[in-house]
């Protein structure tokens, strides 16, 4: 009997992928086999791509990537049900304990054991099959394509952020960075009522998405100081709350100069640095709040309920698909922010 094979397609080094092969194991018990469809590409995958670390976290090569997965259920191994072959599915790509201190309390994404698919020890989406627990499969909301339903990952980190926002209706706020974080962060900011974002972004293809996603205004950080910028525009008074989803080029700091007395600033982004420089006596002054977002935790359904009602907002999102043969050349796309560039998706399945 010949052995089933997968492809994969590891990370192996700084701006480095290879594709290579591997046997599918069958389904454990508890678990569903899936068939990957698309996935798209994180800014923390594009950190180990081109920095070969994430933040203080060095990349540990060979390693698979890929954690914002969609895909379609191929078998269940024993115990399983609720799924059948054939069955499309949004992936969860975080595995917990379930027993911690932290899982217990309800904060599983702070979860003492958590495993996610993606981390050096734990291989990613980019790749032809994947066996999940079950309770890590989500089904598919009618109306919502498989390279749609990649954005759900992403979508409920930014409502996990939004938690931390704590948005008043008729309040302002900035973000910075207009990647797919920064660009859907817009888009919830003004569903959830706010009257005024600015959105800061050196990319002028980032800035008009930012726009198609919301925001009132956009500011090139490379010919004016944002956080000036932003206290000219509100009279010296600042927004209520900041975003930084960029995390770099001094963002942090323009963001707690942009934010008025006892604001809020959210930091969505990862630091490129391991030990990120921050004004400490600006955020002093005026009494801040600062909170730091880690992933997503239980936003996941959220998301999805929001993805079936909102795909349209979303679809400027989308703009580039490439299959996983050339997985290489979609990192090299983001990497320099070539050819319009906004959310990929390493399309799987079809190739």
């Amino acid at each position: 009997m010949n052995e089933k094979r997968m492809r994969v397609a590891p990370l192996v080094g700084q701006h480095r992928f290879e594709l290579t092969d591997a046997p599918v194991p069958d389904p454990a018990p508890g678990q569903v086999q899936v068939r990957v469809a698309y996935v798209g590409v994180c800014g923390s995958d594009l950190h180990n791509f081109a920095e070969g670390a994430v933040g203080d976290t060095p990349a540990l090569y060979p390693m698979v990537l890929g954690h914002e997965p969609s895909g379609v259920v191929v078998k269940t191994g024993a115990g399983v049900s609720g799924w059948s072959a054939g069955d499309e599915a949004a992936l969860e790509p975080a595995i917990y304990c379930y027993h911690c201190e932290f899982c217990m309390r309800g904060r599983h994404n702070l979860c003492t054991h958590i495993r996610f698919l993606s981390q050096p020890t734990d291989p990613g989406f980019f790749r032809d099959y994947v066996n999940l627990p079950a309770r890590n499969l989500l089904p598919k909301p009618s109306g919502v394509s498989l390279k749609e339903l990649t954005l759900f990952e992403p979508l409920a980190v930014v409502l996990h952020s939004m938690e931390f926002v704590q948005l008043r209706t008729g309040e302002d706020a900035v973000v910075f960075g207009a990647g797919a974080i920064g660009a859907m962060t817009v888009a919830a900011l003004k569903m959830s009522g706010a009257r005024r974002v600015y959105v800061v972004d050196p990319v002028p293809h980032r800035r008009d998405l930012a726009l198609a996603m919301g925001a009132d205004v956009v500011i090139d950080p490379l010919q004016v100081s944002a956080g000036k910028e932003i206290l000219r525009e509100t009279n010296g008074r600042g927004v209520d709350v900041a975003i930084d989803c960029a995390t770099k080029n001094g963002s942090m700091n323009e963001a707690l100069i942009s934010v008025r007395n006892a604001g809020r600033m959210v930091i969505t982004g990862i630091p490129s640095e391991p030990e990120p420089s921050l004004k400490f006596h600006v955020a002093r002054r005026k009494e801040l709040a600062i909170y730091n977002v880690r992933r997503s935790n239980h936003e996941s359904d959220l998301a999805l309920r929001v993805l079936a009602t909102e795909a349209r907002r979303f679809a400027p999102l989308l703009t580039h698909t490439l299959p996983l043969e050339k997985i290489q050349d979609a990192f090299t796309m983001l990497e320099h922010y070539a050819d319009g560039v906004g959310k990929v998706c390493i399309e799987v399945a079809s190739s």
